[in-house]
């Protein structure tokens, strides 16, 4: 039969006990800051869902008309073809506020 000197094999004991709870309370610790973190968020800006919308009617737009496509570059080529200014800011101003 051992005999105990100075009651060691308990003060292992109580060591051991003492980091079990340490190590319980940390991780209730860890687990409560993570219920308190922020979490992510994403938000779409009404330019991001426009912008989106504006596609979706591009790709459902009837397909480009390549002969009128071939007569504007010949015309341009030439220098026939002329800029109506006034049509072509009033193009720019109804572009802008169909945008906003």
């Amino acid at each position: 039969m051992a005999i105990n000197i100075n009651n060691l094999s308990n003060t292992n004991q109580v060591k051991q006990q003492v980091q079990t709870k340490q190590q319980v309370s940390e991780n209730a610790n860890t687990s409560q800051q993570a219920k308190l973190a922020p979490r992510d968020s994403v938000s779409i800006t009404p330019q991001a869902k426009q912008m989106t919308e504006l596609q979706k009617k591009a790709a459902d737009s009837p397909v480009l008309n390549q002969k009128k496509i071939a007569e504007l570059k010949d015309a341009i080529a030439s220098g026939d073809y002329k800029v109506n200014p006034e049509k072509l800011a009033a193009s720019i101003a109804n572009f802008e506020f169909d945008l906003n």
